[in-house]
């Protein structure tokens, strides 16, 4: 279809194509080069489209291309933990000692498996640093996260686990489930429903994967010359530091890099959520308990973030809306991905909105691009698509 002169892939059910309006702005607008949409409604995609490019080259986008999401990978691994918590295997109020003992260390016993999903367990970054290369060395990260002192007293603030997220819950997982955090979730997730998304993977996909275009960091770099270089912040940053390019190596890739390092496209991302969006049941394949979908909304945290220095409202395992950050509704959760892609799931509506690209952009709290795909499924949910 060719929607203001984008050549779009894909279907859009009537009623919802405002959506693919939006969606071919981006492109209009010269901000996307490759990017993929999807919206779910009661638990089936009514929009899934694709267009562009997914490298520099003009190798095109194609209905099976995935891409490196960053931090929106953080929405599978607290599906995985919300089901070891539906199961009994975690339990949010216990200490990740319980279940790790190592992790009990220079003063992080009273650290609670709630604080990791929430980004108040202390540990926003690795201290000593470490390079790309050891992302890919599981034992070496959580050695290093359960050894260090926390840099504020866990469960008195907030700041973004940026990457240490991934290895705090999938080290949780592992202990409770005796499974990788990558094979949990191509067992109990990705496989059962079907979802074409990885968190590692072989050789047999890298033909498929899309390039990721860095970002012009250069005015976060000038911001962040501001910020004392002994706050959480700067710490953070500096305690791992990537370019985006990454995720073109086969080691990045086979790596289960559960906060940031993962593959997929806006229609394998809206198939998972679209089972939390119903309450944890898509298409007869269970996750979770309805309860426990209803605990993501418990609010963990809602303050000024340390390192996102900027007021972030955390649930369990989810972002939940703030002024900063308006939802549609509060029965809605979301989290999104470094240079871009972002997830909302709406329990009210029982609707998904998911943007994946491929352009990145530099803002670390998201940009208009999917933001905009998102507000036209809210205006084409209020004319009464999908009645």
């Amino acid at each position: 279809m060719n929607v203001d002169g984008l050549e779009i892939s894909g279907t859009i059910e009537p009623g919802w194509e405002p959506v693919a309006t939006a969606f071919a702005a981006n492109f209009a607008n010269a901000t996307e080069l490759g990017a993929s949409a999807c919206i779910t409604h009661h638990g089936r995609p009514v929009v899934d489209i694709w267009a562009g490019d997914r490298a520099p080259d003009g190798t095109p986008w194609v209905e099976d291309t995935i891409v490196n999401v960053y931090s929106t990978t953080k929405t599978m691994t607290a599906t995985c933990a919300l089901m070891c918590i539906d199961r009994g295997l975690l339990d949010p109020r216990a200490t990740v000692a319980t279940y790790w003992p190592e992790f009990a260390a220079n003063d992080k016993e009273n650290v609670t498996v709630a604080h990791c999903m929430s980004h108040q367990a202390g540990v926003p970054g690795w201290d000593p640093a470490i390079d790309a290369a050891t992302l890919y060395d599981w034992d070496r990260c959580v050695a290093i996260l359960a050894a260090m002192e926390p840099w504020f007293e866990p469960g008195t603030a907030s700041a973004y686990h940026l990457v240490s997220q991934g290895y705090l819950l999938g080290e949780l997982i592992r202990r409770v489930d005796g499974r990788s955090l990558g094979t949990f979730f191509r067992e109990e997730v990705a496989e059962p429903l079907g979802a074409d998304f990885h968190i590692g993977f072989g050789p047999e996909h890298d033909h498929r994967c899309g390039e990721l275009v860095p970002p012009d960091m250069s005015s976060l770099a000038g911001s962040m010359g501001a910020v004392a270089p002994d706050s959480v912040a700067a710490r953070a940053f500096a305690s791992c530091s990537i370019d985006a390019t990454e995720p073109r190596t086969r080691e990045w890739r086979a790596a289960e890099i559960g906060a940031a390092g993962e593959f997929g496209n806006a229609r394998s991302v809206g198939r998972v959520h679209s089972a939390l969006a119903c309450g944890g049941t898509v298409d007869g394949v269970t996750l979770m308990s309805p309860e426990t979908v209803e605990s993501i909304l418990e609010v963990q945290t809602d303050r000024t973030d340390l390192v996102m220095m900027t007021p972030l409202r955390h649930g369990l395992g989810f972002g939940l809306g703030t002024d900063a950050m308006p939802m549609p509704n509060e029965r809605c959760f979301y989290w999104g991905g470094w240079g871009g892609s972002i997830a909302v799931v709406d329990l009210e509506n029982e609707l998904t909105a998911t943007y994946v690209m491929n352009h990145m952009e530099a803002d670390l709290l998201g940009d208009l691009r999917g933001g905009q795909v998102v507000l036209s499924a809210y205006g084409a949910l209020m004319s009464g698509a999908g009645a």
